[in-house]
């Protein structure tokens, strides 16, 4: 038996430039599936990102799924990507062992935690005080090349990873310190600064985008205590689920979300394609 695609869309352009595809699974032109492909929002065309895949119960556990992952990679290559990317839930195991089979890497997985109706308290002689106009400009330059260089270290280019920085840092914090829904705080202990926090309060969730311990303070539990500012924050914002992205390999990020009660809700994995 034959497991294609076929398209059941002509490729969409978005005005941005992003492409998107919809395809049927198919065995031997029988209808098993969807398939739904598209290239990433933050990395233009260089990167596809497969955003649903879909067989029906009855084809099943026959590698079907993955044929159609393959298929798809061989779309990609055709947009000109260099790399195809998949956000897996936490809870969906069958798919995350797929791709894993077919050689997609970690790149970060999303974390989130509920949170009760009382803050959380801060240790003895910590506390958070807004950011001020004056380090804002210091501390966007040093977290922008922060993260442009986890993206490089984590297979994209310097240049693709420098403009998704510019990109990101543009879009989140648009009016700076004025941007809505922002909060940039300082972590002080016994009136020294050791570390920031970036908090960003939705609708529905607050989120941590970014949580850092001065370099000089490092390995003395300020990191803990910033990520109980942000809960304690968040709560007083009326918000019950805090939720973040760790990077794979980060294991002491991960091992401090996990001692605090966050779980793992969605992976994200990536691949070359050569």
């Amino acid at each position: 038996m034959t497991t294609t695609l076929r398209p059941t869309e002509p490729l969409q352009r978005s005005a941005d430039g992003v492409l998107s595809r919809r395809f049927q699974v198919c065995v031997n032109s029988r209808p098993v599936g969807t398939l739904g492909l598209g290239s990433s929002r933050d990395f233009g065309t260089l990167t596809a990102r497969i955003v649903e895949l879909g067989i029906e119960e009855p084809d099943r556990r026959r590698g079907r799924g993955t044929v159609a992952a393959l298929a798809a990679e061989e779309v990609a290559r055709g947009w000109g990507c260099r790399q195809i990317e998949v956000q897996v839930p936490a809870a969906a195991e069958p798919a995350l062992h797929l791709v894993r089979a077919l050689g997609y890497v970690l790149r970060n997985r999303g974390m989130e935690k509920r949170l009760g109706d009382t803050p959380p308290g801060l240790p003895a002689g910590s506390r958070g005080r807004d950011l001020t106009e004056a380090e804002y400009e210091g501390w966007l330059a040093h977290a922008s090349a922060q993260y442009a260089r986890v993206w490089q270290e984590r297979g994209v280019s310097e240049a693709e990873a420098r403009e998704r920085s510019r990109r990101d840092h543009a879009r989140l914090l648009p009016r700076g310190l004025a941007t809505e829904g922002l909060r940039l705080s300082v972590l002080e202990h016994e009136g020294t600064r050791v570390g920031v926090l970036w908090l960003a309060l939705r609708a529905d969730a607050a989120w941590v985008y970014r949580v850092e311990t001065d370099a000089a303070h490092r390995g003395q539990g300020h990191g803990r205590t910033l990520m109980l500012l942000a809960e304690a924050q968040a709560i007083a914002a009326g918000k019950r689920v805090l939720s973040l992205n760790v990077f794979a390999g980060n294991t002491p990020a991960e091992r401090l979300y996990e001692s605090l009660g966050y779980t793992t809700v969605s992976y994200s994995l990536y691949k070359d394609l050569i």
